[in-house]
């Protein structure tokens, strides 16, 4: 296919949601960026199964949470395709602990990578979108922006800052035809799940407590991000669209 295929970018998709993230889209017709912070093997895994579906796939080394890797990134993004049509702010990490136990290195850390990195990576992204007259930006955030979860403090507040920012990227980014907004999702069974100590808890909370009457699964939130990177959701912008299967209105 040609060089001039559109271009999606979507942080941390060397599994879970990001993973299921780039292949709906390199389905679609993009080729796709699939960025990773640590594991090369899950991230070739997948540029490999990309590759399958006829596009092009790179796979490229960065943490998110410094402005200097995600510099780094973009530049070889423009170097090999020259172009970005869509970016997924998608890799996100944090310290899951209560609030009093927090120290200031889990609060940088997980802000870094949560929240200032939809910043910086939105303003590199900008400029490649530019290139060809817009473009679109998404983030996957949780309820844990709005509603308390234990041992959530960090990733809460992060966030609930990438919601904010969403809001405000999406107005100074719109006379670019850049459209930006965020996915929020209910528990989902993923690998970043496992590292909840109260990870079973929440699960039988969503089993049990759902009004669809089952659990966000990861193709529900492709879904809605896959219609918020389309034409058809143009009009809505800098919103956080809550996936959970209506388990967030319970009191």
């Amino acid at each position: 296919m040609s060089q001039q295929n559109k271009v999606a970018l979507i942080t941390g998709s060397s599994r879970g949601i990001g993973r299921a993230v780039a292949i709906r889209l390199a389905e679609r017709g993009y080729d796709i960026v699939v960025n990773y912070a640590r594991s090369k093997t899950a991230a070739l895994e997948v540029v490999n199964e990309i590759e399958k579906l006829g596009v092009k796939a790179v796979a490229i080394k960065a943490n998110v949470g410094k402005p200097e890797k995600i510099k780094e990134m973009f530049s070889q993004i423009e170097e090999q395709f020259g172009r970005l049509d869509i970016f997924v702010n998608n890799a996100a990490s944090g310290v899951q602990k209560p609030a009093m136990e927090l120290e200031e290195s889990h609060w940088d850390w997980t802000m870094n990578i949560n929240s200032k990195a939809l910043l910086f990576c939105a303003q590199e992204a900008a400029k490649l979108m530019d290139l060809n007259g817009g473009g679109y930006i998404v983030s996957t955030s949780s309820l844990g922006s709005i509603r308390y979860l234990e041992n959530y403090t960090t990733v809460g507040v992060s966030k609930a800052a990438l919601e904010a920012l969403t809001r405000y990227l999406a107005v100074e980014l719109s006379p670019k035809n850049i459209i930006v907004n965020a996915v929020s999702g209910g528990a989902v069974d993923t690998d970043a799940l496992k590292h909840f100590p109260n990870r079973e808890e929440l699960l039988e909370d969503a089993r049990k407590n759902t009004p669809a009457g089952r659990m966000v699964e990861i193709d529900d939130m492709v879904n809605a991000i896959e219609f918020l990177l389309t034409d058809k959701a143009s009009m809505i912008r800098g919103q956080t669209l809550i996936v959970d299967g209506g388990r967030s209105i319970l009191v």
